[in-house]
């Protein structure tokens, strides 16, 4: 068959992937985007970000019936967990995005390929190949030719721009290997067939605090280890330390500065070998979910070929056009430098391709928020407070406790805070950081108010609906010069 000539191709149809494909469409290019997975949307839509969402709010709202409709007057028998049914729901969340997406790719005149990409190089026109092998689907929109290819087939897709977007994969412990039954990433534990009695949790980061809090609510004994001295590193202290204190009230267990060194498995059970510092010690358990970190998935692309390069953490080398080492050749998402957010990876998806069509379009890193959806929620934006005071920043501080907020009260929902830190002379904030209610919404208000370059005293003079929780980042703007009304 001829090639199939595009303006441009983007390999992976994740956050990065398939927003970087919409918006080429909607800037007149013709697209066609490559993935391996049957579905759309990534590791986030299948895998991660939104079936762990799902769960969160599914054993959330178990874990409030069990434990909080009495204090609203509300009696019932004691709940039962249908967790099958959980399951269910969960799988019914992702099809209704994944089928969004496939629409919205139609709606756009994207062309979908279901195949494994591989790069092969500059054709004689100087446009780079895009070898397409296992092509298994394709959309309606797709070239009759394509759409007669055996599954097993080869195509030979060309563009003189090319995106790489194809994500990440969880990170393995040394000498721990995945086995998917006793040793297991994210993947399988959003999808265990029964609660496990023991689950132990190998990092206290985003994914195995929330994963850890699902099954915890549900029944099972949680054991966090961690290997450096506290939880959430990178999160403010003060709001990192809270949420400690806050998960052990709920029952979760931690072994901080704790190295494992090793798993037994013993049938369908295992024995994890670690060491606090005190000597090598065991513990039993059901599952050891592995969540600490994840890698760039660049294995198979061919960017040697092509003479694409990597940094010494595995991850593309791109400037600030996310123009990889080669010409032509871009790269977004988990595959570059910068925190494995998906939100992120969409920010640079849209800023890459309007860059192509001469868009003075950048991604502000500084004002990109994070969010750990425990219960109570952190998220953070901006500068924590050792970060100032590492770096001689002169600064003002406010805190507003959601105990002294009255919808908070209303909720029984109040435990956590807001800060705010500003910067002494000019007033600009800096950084916001929360725990409490619905912390992964209020956010936006910092992230809106940073992005413009705001001041406290702009946050003070905005009027905030009373009663709502968005009043405690008004209350905290306020206690920066000690006029907080209600603190």
């Amino acid at each position: 068959m001829s090639d199939q000539i595009f303006d441009l191709i983007v390999i992976g149809a994740g956050p990065a992937g398939y927003v970087a494909a919409i918006r080429a469409s909607q800037l007149g290019m013709k697209v066609a985007i490559v993935e391996k997975r049957a579905t759309p949307g990534g590791v986030c839509l299948n895998e991660g970000c939104i079936p762990s969402k799902a769960l969160l709010d599914s054993s959330e709202l178990f874990a409030v019936a069990r434990d909080k409709f009495a204090l609203h007057g509300i009696a019932i028998d004691p709940p039962r967990l249908d967790l099958n049914a959980m399951m269910l729901r969960k799988a019914d969340v992702v099809k209704k995005l994944t089928d969004g997406i496939s629409y919205l790719f139609k709606k756009n005149e994207v062309v979908r390929l279901h195949g494994s990409a591989i790069l092969r190089g500059l054709n004689a026109n100087g446009k780079h190949q895009i070898e397409i092998s296992s092509v298994l689907e394709a959309q309606a929109n797709v070239q009759q030719s394509l759409l007669d290819e055996s599954p097993q087939s080869i195509s030979i897709l060309v563009a003189p721009k090319v995106i790489l977007a194809t994500g990440s994969e969880a990170a393995a412990l040394p000498g721990v290997a995945f086995d998917g039954h006793v040793v297991v990433s994210a993947r399988e534990a959003l999808a265990f067939e029964k609660v496990p009695e023991h689950l132990v949790v190998a990092g206290g980061g985003f994914i195995g605090l929330e994963l850890g809090s699902v099954w915890r609510r549900f029944g099972a004994q949680v054991t966090v280890m961690e290997m450096l001295p506290q939880i959430l590193p990178n999160m403010d202290r003060q709001v990192a330390d809270a949420l400690y204190r806050s998960l052990r009230k709920q029952g979760i267990q931690f072994k901080l500065g704790t190295r494992i060194t090793g798993v037994r498995k013993i049938g369908s059970k295992g024995i994890v070998l670690f060491n606090a510092g005190t000597g090598s010690e065991e513990i039993d358990c059901d599952k050891l979910l592995v969540a600490v970190g994840r890698k760039p998935l660049t294995v198979g692309l061919g960017l040697d070929l092509v003479g694409v390069v990597l940094d010494e953490k595995g991850k593309v080398k791109v400037d600030e056009s996310y123009q990889t080492s080669a010409p032509g050749i871009f790269a977004i998402g988990d595959l570059v430098a910068g925190p494995m957010l998906a939100h992120k990876a969409s920010e640079e998806a849209v800023a890459c391709v309007e860059q192509m069509v001469g868009k003075a379009t950048k991604v502000e890193y500084e004002y990109i928020p994070g969010v750990v959806y425990t219960w109570p929620e952190v998220a953070g934006v901006g500068v924590t407070e050792e970060q100032l005071k590492s770096a001689g920043v002169s600064y003002r501080s406010g805190r507003f406790n959601f105990a002294a907020l009255g919808r908070a009260r209303c909720m029984d929902e109040t435990e956590g805070f807001v800060k705010i830190l500003a910067e002494m002379e000019s007033d600009r904030v800096l950084g916001v950081h929360i725990i409490g209610p619905r912390a992964s919404d209020l956010i936006a208000e910092a992230v809106a108010v940073m992005s413009f370059g705001g001041t406290v005293r702009d946050i003070t003079l905005t009027s905030h609906a009373h009663p709502t929780l968005s009043e405690a980042i008004r209350e905290a703007a306020l206690d920066v010069y000690k006029e907080a009304i209600h603190a």
